[in-house]
C-alpha cells in the first residue's frame, strides 16, 4: 500500500474515532478492492433504503474522478486518434479513467419485472447471478446485517466466487459471516450508523483512486 494511501486512512481515523474498532477491516477492504481493479474486476453494490442511496453514492464517486486526475490510458488515446480523429480532441480532454462498479439498486425495469413475476427479494440475488465473475466484489450494505435481499445476493456471490465486503451496524447480523470482510459500525440507530457509513466509503473511493491513479506527490498536506 502507498504511503499517501496509509495518509488517507489515517485521516479517516483521525476524523472518526469511533472507527478505529473497524481499522484492520477498512484496511483490507481497501487492499482487496484494489487487488480486484487490477485483475479487470468490478464491483457490485446493494442496500435497501438510505443503504440504496450509498450504493448509488459510491457507483458515482469510482466510475469518475473522485478527486484525481484520470488520464485515459496511452493505449486508449492511440485508438481514439486513429478511429475517430474528428472527436479525438473532445474525448481525451474530457473522458476519464474508471473503476468499474454497478449498484444493483438502479435496474427499475429488471427489479419490478423479476418482483412481479418471481420473488422480490431475490431481485439482488438475480443480478448478481448474471454480473458477478471471479475477482469481483460485493459491496453489501445492510445496517442491521439482516436485510434478506442482501443476504441472498451475498449467498449467491459465494456461488459465484465473488468476494463479500459488507458494511452493517449493531452486531453485524447474519451478513457478518457471509462476509469475506465485515465493517461493522457498532451502534443500533439506523441513522447513526449510516452516518459512520459515508466517511468510510468515502475513504474507500479515495484511498482505492489513490493506489489505481494516484502517485507519491498526491496527499502531501
Amino acid at each position: 500500500m502507498k504511503e499517501t494511501t496509509r495518509k488517507i486512512l489515517n485521516r479517516l481515523f483521525e476524523r472518526f474515532p469511533k472507527l478505529n474498532s473497524c481499522e484492520k477491516e477498512i484496511n483490507s477492504s481497501v487492499e482487496m478492492i484494489t487487488e480486484c481493479y487490477k485483475n479487470n474486476g468490478k464491483l457490485l453494490i446493494c442496500g435497501n433504503g438510505g443503504s440504496a442511496s450509498d450504493s448509488l453514492h459510491i457507483v458515482g464517486e469510482l466510475m469518475k474522478s473522485f478527486v484525481l486526475p484520470r488520464k485515459l490510458k496511452n493505449e486508449y488515446q492511440e485508438k481514439i486518434k486513429e478511429m475517430f480523429p474528428e472527436n479525438s480532441d473532445y474525448f481525451i480532454k474530457n473522458l476519464q479513467g474508471t473503476l468499474p462498479a454497478i449498484s444493483l439498486v438502479s435496474e427499475t425495469s429488471l427489479t419490478t419485472a423479476y418482483s412481479n413475476d418471481n420473488s422480490a427479494d431475490l431481485c439482488f440475488a438475480q443480478q448478481v447471478l448474471g454480473h458477478g465473475n471471479n475477482n469481483d466484489i460485493l459491496i453489501a450494505i445492510s445496517t442491521s446485517g439482516n436485510s434478506k435481499n442482501v443476504i441472498y445476493a451475498s449467498q449467491i456471490a459465494k456461488i459465484k466466487n465473488v468476494k463479500v465486503i459488507s458494511l452493517t451496524g449493531r452486531d453485524g447480523g447474519k451478513l457478518k459471516n457471509l462476509s469475506d470482510i465485515n465493517i461493522n459500525v457498532e451502534e443500533k440507530e439506523t441513522f447513526i450508523i449510516q452516518e459512520y457509513h459515508l466517511p468510510i466509503y468515502h475513504t474507500l473511493c479515495l484511498a482505492v483512486e489513490n493506489e489505481i491513479f494516484g502517485d507519491d506527490n498526491q496527499w502531501k498536506q
